[in-house]
């Protein structure tokens, strides 16, 4: 049994694990690792689609998940951020939704449950990843047609409400909204959740983070932070946050003005600085150990991790910065 996680948020910051496509990318996998012998003969390229390896490579997600227990991270995040029907269309994998979602919180449960079995007074938490999808609801993906849009509010309701109930059977202790770069998907994703917790007869914690895109401060669909917060905060949230997109020196004014307003806890886990021309990310461990101490001593954030361009390296600096504001 584990303790409510917003207990243990109440007496100290707790960490999110890093990047999930970053360790993938370690393994160098080909076609053939990503079809394995259940899609052997599809008939469309499988080489990408990271929640498929759920299912075709269990043994590397778990791998992963155990990777970041073993560095000290409090909460797993599910291999499931493309893991929509809608998102899983680019691949024609669309009816394999819900058992991605399953099978994904099913490995990252199993390592957790040993985890904190392990050593019970640092329980191990899963989040289910829902991410924003390839499609926005807010924007026209026709520029010669504003007022069209590659997809309505109820088709992403019922594709995350399908996300969302894979994720509670496969044995998610969190919903975690993330990457949020339109409002209104996210408005879609809580309603799906609000309808699938009355539906099973019991709740989760949910937890939000929007994505800030450039210097602008707004997200895609055009909101500061406090706006994106305040569409969102209808719901009882066990916290709000940013991930993506921005490195954390960038993110740090934006969390500083939700951190403002919000009456839940506030999350935060940026990628290791912006990306070069080759799209790689040059901030190494050292110099985000800096931003790291700064918003753990400022008291901004509640719960903090990484996401483009950290793995595990990173994840152990960035732990050995928060224990070292306790």
């Amino acid at each position: 049994m584990k303790p409510p996680i917003n207990l243990l948020l109440e007496r100290r910051i707790l960490i999110i694990d890093g990047a999930m496509g970053t360790m993938i990318q370690e393994y160098q996998l080909e076609e053939e690792d990503y079809r394995a012998e259940r899609f052997r003969d599809f008939h469309k390229d499988l080489k990408g689609n990271n929640d498929l390896l759920s299912i075709t490579q269990p043994h590397i997600i778990k791998a992963i998940h155990q990777a970041y227990v073993d560095a000290g991270a409090d909460i797993l995040e599910t291999n499931t951020f493309s893991g929509t029907s809608i998102a899983q269309e680019d691949y024609d994998l669309s009816e394999l939704a819900y058992e991605l979602n399953f099978a994904s919180a099913k490995i990252a449960a199993e390592v957790a449950i040993a985890a904190t079995k392990a050593n019970p007074d640092k329980p191990r938490y899963v989040a289910g990843a829902m991410g924003p999808t390839n499609k926005t609801a807010s924007i026209s993906p026709d520029v010669n047609n504003p007022g069209f849009r590659g997809v309505s509010f109820d088709e992403l309701k019922d594709a995350y409400y399908e996300q969302a109930e894979g994720l509670m059977d496969g044995g998610a202790d969190l919903l975690l909204i993330e990457t949020i770069f339109d409002t209104l998907n996210a408005k879609a994703a809580l309603y799906a959740i609000d309808e699938l917790f009355t539906a099973k007869g019991r709740e989760l914690p949910v937890m939000v983070s929007g994505t800030i895109t450039d210097a602008s401060g707004r997200t895609l669909s055009g909101q500061t932070a406090e706006a994106f917060y305040i569409s969102v905060s209808h719901l009882p949230l066990l916290s709000v946050g940013l991930n993506c997109a921005l490195g954390a020196e960038e993110m740090r004014p934006h969390l500083s003005d939700l951190s403002d307003i919000a009456d839940c806890f506030v999350s935060a886990y940026p990628n290791a600085g912006l990306p070069n021309e080759f799209g790689e990310y040059d901030q190494g461990p050292d110099e985000m150990k800096d931003y790291i101490r700064e918003f753990a001593s400022s008291g901004l954030v509640n719960l903090i991790g990484g996401c483009c361009g950290y793995g595990i390296k990173e994840m152990k600096h960035m732990i050995e910065t928060v224990n070292m504001q306790k």
